[in-house]
């Protein structure tokens, strides 16, 4: 795998299927309301819309098990080391596993804060227990899933990701259709439907890893439990999580911050920051490819692979940030009108658009760059480089709101934007080094 030619189509084989089953995730969300939109009711689409919120921020905890084992699975195939290739696997399912298993023992807490967080009705808050407690046995699926997508991303196998993504979803659009139409289950028939599409995901995403369980490494409890492995394993992924909460904690205090504007303002952001998402989903793609193709010649020692990997990913994924500001520019208001009927909330998120088209220009580096220390597994560096970031971000936002609304708080987010981008460049030429030694 390592030794395949580094070219552009290779780097598009990666990314286009991600950027494909991206696609895909909004669909099912627009699904589930829709179902429980046809009870008649607002309780229900109430109560489906908090749950899932709540349940997705526990689960994007565990997020850094996709980013992390795509980065140590990618270094440890390009070092030729087939043995470890699988051990990672199982020590990412044995941390899903663990993690969904606690999730389900502390399902009160995390109800409590979550409905403490998003307060709602006493009728929505009943529903959407309901579902949340149905749902919450699937966690150790659900989490299970990150580990196996970036295992499978590390060896450039993205569109088994696909196939993975498009059989959830599948399965949980027509399960949805029968429980809760034909069946007349309302929220709960909704949670039944992705609890039964997460574990039948998992098994397809372990059938899809089959060939890491015909040798013996996926069981050798001395190569699983290595204590050096354990704790690089451990270093990387508490990094990237401390990176995440960072960056997580900037996105809601932005939103926090809109709030205090106004509900106008509120309601403009909320539909504009629909923008960067789509960005985010389009980059990821050749953001994964550099994750893949980085970690492969790492692993390899080849500072030639790792030099033209980063080039190749971060030239696509710049053509795709120029992209997306031209559409952002031509057709922004066109998206903005469909999203809101209000005239007063498109005339005010007509005022912001200008910094959604440059949003993926200054964004670019970040984005591609977060790839390139991914696959490198330098997550020290994204972790400190976050820190910085946040710093800047968390100093400037409310002197600039008090001098310029809410044009100051899109130029506080952009600001961190090219502070994470600047700051993983000035720390490129040492991992470069790195490798080049």
């Amino acid at each position: 795998m390592a030794e395949a030619a580094l070219t552009h189509r290779r780097v598009v084989s990666i990314a286009f299927p991600i950027v494909l089953a991206n696609a895909t995730v909004p669909l099912l969300g627009l699904v589930d309301t829709g179902v429980v939109g046809q009870i008649g009711e607002a309780a229900p689409i109430g109560a489906v819309g908090i749950g899932a919120i709540i349940l997705t921020a526990a689960y994007w905890i565990f997020g850094f098990l996709r980013m992390g084992t795509t980065g140590l699975a990618a270094q440890a195939l390009g070092a030729g080391e087939k043995a470890e290739v699988a051990a990672l696997l199982a020590r990412g399912l044995l941390i899903g596993a663990g993690a969904g298993a606690i999730m389900i023992l502390f399902q009160v807490p995390i109800m409590a804060f979550g409905f403490w967080a998003s307060p709602a009705s006493t009728e929505v808050e009943e529903l959407a227990r309901g579902y949340m407690q149905i749902r919450l046995w699937s966690a150790p699926a659900a989490i299970s899933l990150y580990a196996i997508t970036g295992w499978l991303i590390a060896q450039e196998r993205t569109r088994a990701v696909l196939l993975l993504q498009l059989w959830m979803n599948g399965v949980n659009i027509l399960l949805d259709l029968w429980f809760v139409l034909g069946l007349g289950w309302g929220v709960n028939g909704v949670a039944f439907a992705t609890f039964l599409a997460e574990w039948s995901g998992l098994a397809l995403g372990l059938w899809l890893c089959r060939g890491a369980f015909r040798g013996p490494s996926w069981r050798d409890p001395a190569l699983i439990f290595a204590r050096d492995r354990l704790r690089r394993m451990i270093a990387v992924n508490g990094d990237i999580m401390i990176r995440s909460v960072l960056l997580q904690a900037i996105f809601v205090s932005f939103l926090f911050w809109s709030g205090g504007l106004g509900d106008v303002p509120l309601a403009a952001n909320q539909i504009l920051i629909q923008f960067l998402g789509f960005t985010a989903h389009a980059l990821d793609g050749f953001a994964f490819a550099a994750e893949a193709l980085v970690g492969q010649a790492v692993g390899a020692r080849a500072a030639q692979a790792f030099r033209r990997s980063v080039w190749l990913a971060s030239l696509w994924g710049g053509v795709v940030c120029v992209a997306l500001a031209l559409a952002f520019w031509l057709c922004g208001s066109w998206v903005v009108a469909v999203m809101a009927k209000s005239v007063e909330v498109q005339a005010e998120a007509a005022r912001y658009l200008p910094w959604m088209v440059a949003a993926p220009l200054v964004g670019c580096a970040a984005w591609m760059l977060d790839g390139v220390f991914i696959g490198a597994t330098r997550t020290r560096d994204m972790r400190n480089m976050m820190i910085v970031s946040a710093a800047v971000y968390f100093s400037v936002v409310w002197p600039l709101i008090w001098s310029f609304g809410n044009h100051g708080l899109w130029m506080a987010m952009l600001i961190s934007f090219v502070v994470r981008g600047a700051t993983l460049a000035w720390r490129f030429p040492t991992l470069e080094r790195s490798i080049a030694d």
